[in-house]
């Protein structure tokens, strides 16, 4: 029997969010003023176990964070939105990851001080969990050196219990973008398009998500305001994006894998599951933060609703 539908593999830390600022950022000790600055639950992995368990799904996260004041901020702000933290360790000897956004204009620059991302390793991740787990989820690949080496086997492992598997990779800091067999072991890869075509290496998104659908996953595209589209089995499925008063963009896309995965365990028609992505990250971008703002069932069912999506 399944003890969760979903378990996440991954970053989780506090997110210092600042901005949106009015020039570019100046060093030489100058002081620079933002009209707005938030601290909040950040990480990948942790914004999705969090958007994940806020729609009703059975959350648990594996990995890392130190024996410090935001190690134990993010546990209680994990722990507050109903995700199970028993597989989260605490390294006794290493600070708990620690980022900075800076807003402006739309965009965002991110200053990650990595802490426990570097000494997470495949062993933080509880064999039974992978076992009961209807669906593995592992996000920021790049910045999780020795988890990424033995990642392809957990999720193999998590398909040999019957799991289905997600990877988000997020952004390269290095700018390698090698997956190595990764996709391999992937059912769902969830790319925004900026980070499609560089794990693709073709400079067209929708050539991309072909080239990577190709090496077998079904690959699903976060392409903002625009939406959502896929590629799978050399079809196309697009998805229009929802209006919204963006405030904040932080964790959007984090949101729309949690959406898009509730989506997938409910069974949904797949154009129906990437509707809840962007319906999820739509409502992510109205609330400072990964978090704030981020959607119930029953908002992502009266979305369904209103535009005349059948939801079962």
């Amino acid at each position: 029997m399944h003890r969760f539908d979903l378990l996440v593999v991954g970053d989780a830390n506090p997110d210092v969010i600042i901005g949106p600022l009015r020039t570019d950022l100046a060093f030489g000790q100058r002081e620079q003023l933002a009209p707005f600055g938030t601290l909040a639950l950040g990480g990948s992995g942790a914004i999705t176990a969090a958007g994940a368990a806020r729609l009703g799904l059975k959350v648990a996260i594996a990995g890392r964070v130190g024996d410090d004041e935001s190690g134990r901020f993010v546990r209680a702000a994990l722990e507050d939105r109903g995700v199970d933290t028993s597989a989260l360790r605490t390294d006794p000897d290493v600070a708990t990851p620690l980022t900075t956004v800076l807003t402006r204009d739309g965009d965002r620059a991110i200053v990650t001080a990595a802490g426990t991302l570097a000494t997470t390793t495949a062993a933080d991740v509880p064999p039974e969990l992978l076992e009961t787990s209807r669906h593995v989820h592992s996000s920021s690949y790049f910045l999780l050196p020795a988890l990424a080496a033995g990642l392809p086997g957990l999720l193999r492992t998590a398909r040999a219990h019957g799991a289905t598997t997600s990877v988000d990779t997020n952004d390269d800091p290095a700018g390698t973008w090698d997956v190595g067999d990764l996709l391999r072991e992937t059912d769902f890869l969830l790319p925004n398009a900026a980070e499609a075509v560089r794990l693709a290496g073709v400079p067209d998104v929708r050539q991309a998500a072909a080239v990577l659908a190709a090496r077998g996953p079904a690959v699903v595209v976060k392409d903002g305001a625009e939406g959502a589209f896929s590629c799978h089995g050399g079809e196309f499925t697009f998805v229009s994006g929802v209006p919204a008063d963006a405030v904040d963009t932080v964790g959007a896309g984090d949101s729309f894998n949690a959406g898009f995965l509730a989506g997938v365990l409910a069974r949904l028609p797949f154009a129906t599951a990437l509707r809840c992505g962007v319906v999820c990250g739509g409502f992510s971008v109205r609330a400072r933060g990964g978090t704030a703002g981020q959607a119930t069932w029953d908002d992502v069912l009266v979305h369904l609703e209103r535009i005349g999506s059948d939801p079962a």
